[in-house]
């Protein structure tokens, strides 16, 4: 094919030959004097929320015609409705991004019935950070140990069967024999956060990062904190939390330790971003680069710091990696970690 053919078939579809000289040009063109936009499946005062936000202030400065970024919630059953939408729905002219659930391959190893996409074909951008999910309830909830929930009923606050406040809440249930009652429907983890400070709910289990965000004042003072941690799931304890235990260590049988092993993947995704399927090819390395400038660039990290996000920046092409092998994992992992949350 002719390289004016060529280009003129690339036009047609909006895009320019990336591959050329002129890529960098074309690429301008594409984007300059346009809108790009971040969808997360959040209420707007969480970690999502707060992530997107970040990052739509400093992106646009390194994706090549400088678009104006915007941020989008979309809530609904966990952040899945987001990504059911990203999936099926969302243009796929590279203006639009999603910032994925950390529990979305999980969700579709575990419900391949209720989700509407398949994973692998999200092409990872990269992430701002991961994150530990963390149980605590208020201290005046009448438990200090995990074990004592074996024999007391706590209220904890959830944002649907797709997010953390469920899945993390409900395997510790199914493996650890917890009598934690989940209460679904809040909006988001900020008001997830209100009910529990209100006294609606006991407890939730939310990213270390998100009680960091904006309720670290909750975990200090000793015996008198206002908040108490009691379970954390991740492959390993949080520096910060280092006498809480992780999951697998509340466990002995081989299967279970497997089970708390796929939940805690969700600690290696955290808050980023990806292109939905059916984006041009073109445009993932180009978005990827700006994407790592953009998270390492001394005016994101200021901000970052202002806002008190976590920060452990991961490159797409490494989570693409992971994503494939947490979709791979052993059928009898996912099969006891599905009989322990949803039962049989």
């Amino acid at each position: 094919m002719k390289t004016k053919t060529y280009l003129s078939a690339l036009a047609l579809a909006g895009l320019a030959a990336l591959a050329t000289p002129s890529a960098a040009a074309d690429l301008e063109n594409l984007y300059k004097d346009k809108k790009v936009t971040i969808l997360f499946g959040y209420g707007v005062g969480g970690t999502y929320g707060k992530t997107s936000l970040v990052l739509s202030r400093h992106l646009g400065n390194f994706i090549p015609g400088n678009p104006t970024v915007i941020t989008q919630s979309m809530p609904g059953a966990g952040g899945l409705k987001s990504a059911n939408y990203a999936y099926n729905v969302m243009p796929k002219n590279g203006m639009n991004l999603l910032m994925p659930p950390d529990m979305s391959m999980v969700s579709q190893l575990l419900r391949p019935t209720k989700v509407k996409y398949n994973a692998r074909n999200f092409t990872w951008l990269g992430r701002v950070f991961g994150s530990n999910n963390l149980i605590a309830v208020r201290r005046d909830a009448g438990v200090t140990s995990i074990d004592q929930v074996k024999n007391k009923q706590i209220l904890m606050a959830s944002t649907g069967k797709g997010s953390p406040t469920f899945i993390v809440t409900a395997l510790v249930n199914g493996l650890v024999g917890t009598k934690f009652k989940i209460v679904e429907g809040y909006k988001g983890s900020h008001n997830a956060k209100l009910s529990m400070e209100q006294g609606e709910t006991q407890g939730i289990s939310l990213a270390w990062a998100s009680w960091k965000s904006d309720r670290a004042a909750w975990f200090t003072g000793g015996d008198k904190s206002y908040a108490l941690p009691l379970v954390q799931s991740g492959f390993e304890r949080d520096p910060d939390l280092a006498n809480v235990p992780i999951v697998q260590e509340l466990v002995s049988d081989p299967d279970a330790k497997s089970a708390a092993d796929l939940i805690a993947t969700s600690s290696l995704f955290g808050r980023g971003l990806v292109l939905p399927p059916g984006a041009p090819k073109e445009l993932i390395e180009p978005l990827r680069e700006a994407f790592w400038k953009t998270v390492q660039s001394p005016e994101f990290l200021a901000e970052v710091k202002r806002t008190k996000l976590d920060y452990s920046p991961m490159k797409g092409a490494d989570i693409q990696k992971t994503v494939d092998k947490v979709l791979n994992m052993s059928p009898k992992a996912v099969a006891m970690a599905r009989t322990a949350i949803f039962g049989k």
